[in-house]
């Protein structure tokens, strides 16, 4: 199994990732309101978010708190879940309301174990209830959480068999951000649906460049700017390497390789920029924690020196 090591790196960098992606947006994402969140996990059970999407809407604007759904007419109710089928979960939907209404003053119950006791409510749906509208470590498991958490620590049981459901379930818990479950919830099921994907997964690493905010009192500074090496000299391969090493980022036993070289004059002086590849053996991480990794389709949101936008582009 994994260590605790990779576990921990597993958390971080999946809510780093998940913090610089964009995904679309659907009105029960981010949602802290446990009615909101519940209802749209029942209508999504067994369906599409393009096909309930609409129904969710028209059961918010309709029913705006779980009090308003406990007190509806039943007709209307059925009505309105007419074209989504597997019409237990709207008796449910009505049933579980109405016990909210009269057995918890019409608020949803922050403990984890009651909310499981409600009718219709599995494991799955509260740990979403939890995790999402009380921030509640628990850890939510569908087949997208099943399949990255199978894949990254190389779990062969079947997706249906006791075992197999036992043990990732048991991970997914291990793995979860405790003081950040909401997010870390939402972040592998996006992971599992858009990149870990069943077939043909997004595994191919995009380029990202490491860049820092310049602190120094010159006209670069508070523009960003990649690793950098300064020097009032030329400096030979060897000698980069050696500086390279001194400041201790990354470990490095090649050359750097010469890529592009520009030259920007100023008033009062003459800059040389000088761009080179290195390949890298290993990353001090702790050294590199005053920049960002950014890939190069973002980097235009970062304001840079016009001579390294030149180099970027």
């Amino acid at each position: 199994m994994l260590s605790n090591q990779l576990k921990k790196q597993f958390t971080s960098k999946l809510l780093d990732w998940h913090a610089h992606e964009n995904f679309r947006t659907l009105p029960w994402k981010e949602e802290q309101d446990p009615y909101k969140i519940w209802l749209s996990e029942i209508i999504l059970q067994q369906t599409r978010a393009e096909q309930g999407l609409p129904y969710y809407l028209r059961f918010i604007n309709q029913y705006p708190t779980v009090i308003d759904l406990a007190e509806a007419n039943d007709d209307h109710i059925f009505k309105l879940w007419e074209g989504l089928g597997y019409y237990n979960r709207c008796r449910n939907l009505l049933f579980t309301a109405r016990v909210i209404k009269d057995q918890y003053q019409g608020v949803f119950p922050k403990n984890y174990n009651e909310i499981l006791n409600l009718k219709g409510i599995g494991s799955y749906t509260a740990a979403a209830i939890a995790s999402f509208a009380y921030n509640l470590p628990y850890a939510v498991v569908d087949g997208n959480v099943y399949r990255v958490l199978a894949r990254y620590a190389g779990i062969e049981l079947p997706i249906d068999s006791n075992e197999g459901k036992k043990t990732i379930a048991s991970l997914a818990q291990e793995l979860i951000a405790r003081d950040q479950a909401a997010a870390y919830n939402q972040a592998i099921m996006d992971f599992g649906a858009s990149i870990c994907k069943p077939k043909n997964p997004l595994c191919e690493t995009p380029t990202h460049y490491w860049i820092e905010k310049r602190t120094d009192s010159d006209i670069w500074r508070d523009l960003h700017q990649p690793f950098l090496v300064e020097s009032d000299k030329k400096l030979s391969a060897k000698q980069l390497q050696k500086q390279i090493t001194e400041q201790a980022l990354f470990v490095s036993q090649k050359q750097p390789k010469l890529l592009i070289q520009k030259e920007q004059k100023l008033s009062h002086q003459l800059i040389i920029s000088t761009i080179y590849s290195v390949n890298i053996d290993n990353i001090n991480e702790c050294n590199l924690k005053n920049g960002i990794w950014v890939q190069k389709m973002n980097l235009h949101n970062f304001a840079m020196p016009k001579t390294l936008i030149e180099i970027f582009n």
